[in-house]
């Protein structure tokens, strides 16, 4: 099953019990989403909930490469492990995380850990660190403007695959990579073209009639007509 209807299916089997607690009983969909999609990267990206305090409290989870796990399990003596891919700061889906993000606690984790992905389940908030050092909020993502309008979207998560999937995987990947170092020419070319992808599949799926003119200039520059279902398609692929 797609990995986004599998989270989005078990946050509502949760939710649906009646027995939740706003905020960590709805981890282990979180992890399982995170681990699935860190699964696909080089090297492995693991989510751990509740890490240990390392200093600045304690956060809600941390992004962890599987080579830094390997070098913990072969070490003689017990090691005091810092998440490379940042912290997990997760509240409930009620929570505004805009306001989190900017919070005391969450400066905390970015002072020890980099950068913190800032979460209440449907928003999410990539927190790091500008040129001068100061936080910023990198990249966002979400899947449902209110509470009320993420659990009436939740009751059906195909088409909730259907709708984010795509996209909201290639954030995921980012945010867990986004602290990786760039050393090969083929790590730059993923991220431009990441977000060419996610750019396409956002012109897609809406009307953009400010792209007429646009579109009338490529048309005459190019000496062609673009027509018809793959027409549109070819000309917002070249646009991207």
């Amino acid at each position: 099953m797609d990995p986004v209807e599998t989270y989005t299916r078990e946050l509502l089997d949760i939710h649906r019990s009646g027995q939740a607690v706003k905020e960590t009983s709805y981890y282990g969909p979180l992890a399982n989403l995170l681990n699935e999609i860190g699964r696909a990267l080089k090297p492995r990206v693991h989510c751990i909930i509740n890490i240990k305090n390392r200093g600045a409290g304690l956060p809600d989870g941390g992004l962890f490469t599987s080579d830094q796990l390997q070098e913990a399990s072969n070490a003689q003596q017990p090691t005091s492990l810092i998440p490379a891919r940042g912290a997990i700061e997760i509240k409930g889906t009620g929570e505004d995380i805009r306001r989190i993000a900017t919070s005391e606690q969450v400066l905390r984790y970015l002072g020890r850990y980099g950068q913190v992905l800032v979460t209440n389940y449907r928003d999410f908030i990539l927190v790091g660190r500008n040129a001068d050092e100061k936080p910023v909020n990198l990249e966002a993502y979400r899947l449902a403007e209110s509470e009320e309008a993420f659990w009436s979207a939740a009751s059906n998560p195909h088409k909730v695959a259907e709708a984010h999937s795509e996209q909201f995987t290639e954030y995921l990947k980012r945010v867990m990579l986004y602290a990786a170092p760039l050393t090969k020419p083929e790590d730059v070319a993923w991220f431009l073209a990441s977000y060419a992808h996610a750019a396409k599949s956002r012109i897609e799926k809406v009307d953009l009639p400010a792209l007429a003119s646009i579109r009338t200039a490529l048309e005459e520059a190019l000496g062609i007509k673009f027509e018809g279902k793959k027409g549109e398609h070819f000309f917002r692929s070249t646009l991207v």
